[in-house]
């Protein structure tokens, strides 16, 4: 009898984990593909540096420069706990991470958050969603981001592959530009005299000028690659004022990626990369080591009147000796040299940025808005401004060099925009009256007009849930024309078209690219150009926009959307962290 129970109950039992088992299994098939949660501890502190024979002082993240890498999968967690040893405020932003509902961890110093301030930590808590591919973080506050930013590296999700030939071995190639003085100093210096700051001395390709410059030689980044091998070079432009042109000399590169979303690969010599740009590329190496080394070559597209740092940083591409190979003294082994561009060619950056194309398959659709609720045109450019009370300029009539978007400069709040849009407290921080069109009309890339004085304040452009947004950024000759690598916080968008002079709303919108264009979070408006993207607003919260090139972001070359909540409950704006600085 007792046996009978026995069998009986393990019956029962085994029904019951049968049917636990059945209820389990859509968590279970989850929990495959649900990311992990990664934590990191980012200690912000001061670091001796040496570099161009010089050693100086520099804020770091745990000490390493440039920081530690980021490496996660797509659909992870991360929480990263950011700690201020420095006298300097601080923020950190990840670099084209689409913060889905989570804005509060975005980072843009008074955009998303008040700044850490010294002793004081914050816990950056975000979720990787549908994002795989090269990114980066960096300061978001003054020009600290000089020297402090890392690499983002997103895997796909477990046994999911690349749509490329799975490459040997992943590089992160992340480029920088290095003062001799101190960028606090300088930046601070430049706004208080209206002057221009200083221009940086050397660039690097991982923290390292190379052998172009004093001392430097010894300071070389070298990559070894196997013969016949592929390397995908993960390359970041760290850069704070500077596009740059980049060279294998004797290889030819394929392009896969574009800011962390595959591209339809295509093979060049040289690639363009703009401050806040990401690109990944496949180089493979000559089937037989040949009797060279190679430099690895970044110098400026620059396309400006003002002076900037005309100078060439190089990295070393060696190849590893077979065995058999006769021993030869690597001293004599020549640097075969990487031919570049000239710094101005403005058709070689207009041809390379057209060649950029989604992959829009079925696995990796480019989602382009068919429809567009609201269009908006937004000059770009330079301009002037009355000096500050109490303050000499260098400027004609003590006027200031500034910067503005619809003429409007912008101004920094001196309370989070995002806590005032979420607490309903804009009064006195904001107003959301930003002009969807210049204010005035004149021929944009031409004579530009006798009055170049900006408007400035703190204004923003509000935006309801799910809208489908045309923009159309055209740069002004105003001061001089000049290229501006535009960042979009919280978003990627499509660059449908680009082109050269004023944008003609008749003719132009023909010419858009509506089934495989650029998915992007970061454009290069054309110098004495215009061009047109196209996104959704489908993520409630306050969201930066500007120029990549620190120096025009100081002088007011920002402005913010802020998108409101939608009805669903997965479509609103988290509540705040407890940990929230505070201004």
């Amino acid at each position: 009898m007792v046996s009978v129970l026995t069998s009986s109950a393990v019956f029962k039992a085994l029904l019951f984990l049968a049917l636990c088992s059945v209820w389990l299994l859509p968590d279970l098939a989850l929990a495959k593909h649900a990311g992990i949660t990664r934590h990191y501890k980012f200690n912000v502190k001061m670091q001796n540096v040496t570099r161009l024979c010089q050693t100086k002082s520099i804020v770091t993240v745990n000490g390493q420069f440039p920081g530690p890498r980021i490496i996660a999968r797509e659909g992870d967690r991360l929480l990263i706990k950011v700690v201020n040893h420095v006298q300097y405020n601080v923020t950190l932003h990840w670099h084209g991470i689409r913060q889905l509902r989570s804005g509060w961890a975005d980072g843009p110093a008074y955009i998303t958050q008040c700044p850490i301030q010294t002793g004081q930590s914050y816990l950056y808590n975000f979720t990787i969603t549908g994002q795989r591919g090269t990114l980066f973080w960096h300061a978001h506050i003054s020009w600290l981001r000089a020297t402090v930013y890392g690499s983002i590296v997103i895997l796909p999700k477990r046994h999911a592959s690349y749509p490329f030939p799975h490459p040997f071995k992943e590089v992160p190639i992340v480029f920088g530009e290095w003062w001799k003085a101190d960028t606090e100093t300088i930046i601070n210096q430049a706004l208080a005299t209206g002057g221009a700051p200083n221009i940086s001395d050397a660039f690097t390709i991982n923290g390292l000028p190379g052998p172009s410059y004093n001392c430097s030689a010894k300071e070389t980044f070298k990559l070894k690659v196997k013969p016949g091998k592929t390397y995908l070079l993960r390359l970041i432009n760290a850069a704070l004022n500077d596009e740059l042109f980049f060279r294998v000399a004797n290889h030819t590169l394929t392009v896969v990626e574009a800011d962390a979303v595959y591209v339809k690969p295509f093979k060049t010599d040289i690639v363009l990369i703009t401050p806040g740009q990401t690109t990944n590329v496949l180089l493979r190496a000559k089937s037989k080591t040949p009797n060279a080394k190679f430099a690895m070559s970044a110098r400026p597209y620059a396309t400006g009147p003002a002076t900037f740092d005309n100078t060439t940083s190089i990295g070393v591409l060696e190849y590893e000796k077979s065995a058999s190979a006769p021993s030869s003294n690597n001293k004599n082994i020549p640097l075969l040299k990487a031919k570049l561009p000239q710094f101005n060619d403005s058709t070689y950056a207009m041809k390379f940025n057209q060649k950029i194309r989604s992959l829009a398959s079925h696995k990796f659709p480019a989602k382009v808005p068919k429809k567009v609720d609201r269009r908006f045109f937004f000059t770009v450019g330079l301009g002037i401004l009355p000096c500050l009370k109490n303050q000499t300029c260098q400027g004609p009539n003590n006027t200031r060099p500034a910067a503005a978007v619809n003429n409007v400069s912008f101004v920094q709040p001196n309370a989070a925009l995002l806590q005032a849009h979420f607490f309903n407290q804009s009064k006195g921080v904001y107003t959301t009256n930003f002009p969807t069109n210049p204010p005035f009309k004149f021929n944009y890339t031409g004579t530009p007009p006798k009055n170049i004085m900006l408007d400035s304040g703190t204004k923003v452009v509000a935006l309801h849930f799910n809208t489908s947004v045309e923009l159309v950024l055209q740069d002004t000759s105003i001061l001089s024309a000049e290229s501006h690598p535009l960042h979009l916080h919280g978003f990627n968008f499509f660059v449908l078209a680009q082109g050269v002079g004023n944008f003609d709303p008749q003719k132009d919108p023909s010419e858009f690219n509506l089934i495989d264009p650029a998915e992007r979070n970061t454009v290069g408006v054309p110098s004495g150009g215009w061009v047109a993207i196209r996104f959704l607003a489908d993520n409630p919260g306050v969201w930066f926009m500007h120029c990549h090139l620190e120096v025009h972001t100081s002088w007011g070359l920002k402005m913010a959307w802020v998108v409101n909540d939608g009805k669903g409950r997965k479509q609103k704006l988290m509540p705040p962290p407890a940990d929230l600085p505070k201004c």
